[in-house]
């Protein structure tokens, strides 16, 4: 079991996430994570050039779940769940 936490940013975001009707995808999501943030399916993408330790899943067509795993403290830090676009 992996511990989840948030940065601040990602703090910012679930205020946007709980009125845009997104929440139950990005719920499922974290579970994920916290059993496995390996797991595929659902696809994921390793970020490249500076965010190379850094991954993306996809919580819709616009928005994205960004985060980074330190595998020695089992432990996800959610970086961002709304757009990177922004």
């Amino acid at each position: 079991m992996y511990k989840i936490i948030y940065s601040s940013q990602a703090q910012k975001d679930a205020k946007k996430v709980g009125k845009s009707g997104l929440k139950t995808n990005i719920e499922k999501l974290i579970k994920i994570l916290q059993n496995n943030p390996y797991q595929n399916p659902p696809p994921y993408e390793k970020l490249l050039g500076d965010l190379t330790s850094i991954y993306s899943r996809r919580i819709n067509i616009q928005h994205r779940l960004v985060y980074q795993i330190y595998e020695k403290e089992k432990t996800v830090k959610i970086i961002r769940m709304w757009t990177h676009y922004e």
